[in-house]
């Protein structure tokens, strides 16, 4: 894809330092080391701040540290320190994956500048794109930076903006759906999907109707079906959908509605497609998220898609069909996602006055964790659920003062579940060769902190102490009071005593997934100083390489 030529400076500029955070986020957590102590200092004594040792190439790399480093400088043999371009942090980068794997790699820096990209044209298509009027709709598309610990977050597929900027979230779109009608023989799925018959109401005769996203029908390219009477098009949807942060997933206010669809793009670490073998759990997983008492679920309800003979036609025309939120937030509250709480810089968002003033600041992070953690850990312990609590797949729903006061969670697609606990179930619906659900209980609990403390927690809580450092381990202390107080009522579980007093929490690590081209299920994970962990508390030092 053709950098964004026409956008301003300032526009690529920026392109640049927001890539830049998120590829120097992957290296500082995944790769590098702290460097030693500069020559002639005490022996043993603290770090160099903001410098970083490269262990494979040995290069020494400077940072302005924080939640959002930038401006590197790599030290040159002279001994002065340059700074680096983003494509040459890129460079860099690869040298160093390259040393440290024995493998090379051409693919992922290209979706590296092709993400860098993509923000420049987001960036300068949002300059003239008035948002949502709805406060949840503009959070839903204000993830311009996306996953801060993700070298590629924006990555398109490196099409053409043309191609994808029309159903760009960031880009403040809505669009209509395309309507095909299939062949009522061949119409294939599970579940309750009768609210996309309410789409369209002049479906022809021995026809059912099957919603598309344009851009995957663009994708597929011209399919036979569409010539041969077993799919019609019937036009265009009368109202528009509204893409959402995960880009396939539609919003639909008027039917109080979402859809999820395939694309067939990369999208941080997969193709973004409803595998088949997702689909078959996705009835008996809603099965066992209904009995889950304590937290509040958006049902996945069913699927629908066209059997037309293929696997590959299965997947790439199904359609999920989701709970809306109408039936789930409490009245009077207004729902947010939580990624873009995370991320601040939208209109309506909740930070920016609880900010200004410590005490809302720390009742605003109370109720935040009070709505949050209870909920994720009753659904592990009462029920061997895990809850995919990660930021994109929490909403929060805030009071008239802004402050958190229910949390709603959605996308069965990466729930799991206890295989002890849920032994019959996953035999039941098991299929020789697919991948299933269940997980062991240490994975299971390893997946819990991940999504809940890594990805969440500690997130939000940069996001509350965001130019208030002196604010972070009172933040942390509060969490871990609670988290200690919820044990302290349901007898105490070991994992919840063990996670207070563990010296690191897995952080996953999708530079390295990315460059060794692992699925991206197969998630890796290094260790994390644990922010719960008391600050008087000894951590021993940790050498991850």
């Amino acid at each position: 894809m053709e950098r964004a030529a026409g956008a301003p400076a300032r526009t690529r500029d920026r392109a640049d330092e927001l890539a830049a955070t998120a590829l120097l986020n992957c290296l500082v957590r995944e790769v590098a080391e702290p460097a030693e102590p500069a020559e002639g200092a005490e022996p043993g004594g603290p770090p160099v701040p903001g410098v970083l040792r490269l262990p494979a190439t040995g290069r020494l790399l400077r940072v302005r540290p924080g939640r959002h480093p930038s401006r590197p400088e790599l030290l040159a043999p002279d001994g002065d320190w340059h700074p680096l371009t983003f494509d040459g942090l890129v460079d860099l980068t690869a040298g160093e994956l390259t040393a440290r794997t024995g493998t090379a790699n051409a693919t992922l820096p290209a979706e590296i500048r092709d993400s860098r990209d993509v923000l420049a044209a987001l960036l300068a298509a949002r300059e003239d794109a008035p948002p949502p009027a709805d406060p949840y709709l503009r959070s839903e598309q204000s993830l311009v930076a996306g996953h801060r610990y993700h070298p590629a977050p924006k990555a398109r597929g490196g099409g053409a903006p043309a191609s994808w900027l029309p159903y760009a979230p960031e880009a403040h779109t809505a669009f209509p759906l395309t309507l095909l009608a299939v062949r009522a023989d061949l119409l294939a799925g599970e579940g309750d999907t009768s609210a996309v018959d309410r789409l369209h109401d002049d479906v022809p005769d021995g026809y059912r109707l099957l919603p598309a996203h344009p851009w995957q029908l663009e994708l597929l390219g011209d399919l036979p079906a569409l010539h041969d009477g077993r799919i019609l098009r019937l036009g265009r949807t009368s109202v528009a959908a509204v893409p959402t942060a995960s880009l396939r997933t539609v919003y639909l206010p008027d039917a109080d509605l979402f859809l999820k669809f395939s694309l067939d793009v990369r999208i941080t670490n997969d193709i973004r497609r409803l595998w088949r073998h997702d689909l078959h759990w996705l009835g008996p997983v809603d099965e066992v998220l209904r009995t889950v008492t304590g937290a509040e679920i958006l049902s996945d309800r069913g699927h629908r898609t066209a059997d037309l003979g293929s696997r590959d036609a299965y997947e790439a025309l199904a359609v999920l069909v989701r709970d809306g939120l109408g039936g789930h937030v409490r009245p009077g509250l207004t729902p947010l996602l939580a990624a873009a709480v995370a991320e601040g810089g939208f209109e309506g968002d909740p930070l920016e006055a609880a900010r200004r003033d410590e005490h809302t600041a720390l009742a605003w992070w109370q109720a935040y964790l009070e709505s949050v953690v209870p909920p994720v850990l009753a659904a592990w312990f009462g029920h061997g659920v895990v809850l995919e609590a990660h930021l994109q797949n929490v909403v929060i729903a805030v009071d008239g003062d802004g402050l958190p006061a229910q949390a709603v969670f959605r996308d069965h697609e990466g729930v799991k579940l206890d295989e002890e606990r849920h032994r019959e179930l996953l035999r039941r619906h098991a299929r020789d060769g697919e991948p299933a659900p269940g997980v062991s209980p240490v994975h299971g609990w390893q997946r819990l902190v991940y999504c809940l403390v890594t990805n969440n927690l500690l997130e939000i809580a940069g996001a509350v102490a965001d130019g208030r450092p002196d604010l972070t381990p009172v933040l942390w202390a509060r969490a871990h009071a609670l988290l200690a107080d919820w044990a302290r009522a349901h007898g105490d579980p070991a994992p919840v005593r063990e996670l207070l007093a563990a010296p690191h929490i897995p952080a996953k690590t999708n530079l390295l997934l990315r460059w060794t081209a692992a699925d991206g299920a197969a998630s890796r994970y290094v260790p994390l100083t644990n922010p719960l962990l008391p600050r008087n508390a000894a951590v021993p030092a940790l050498r991850l390489r």
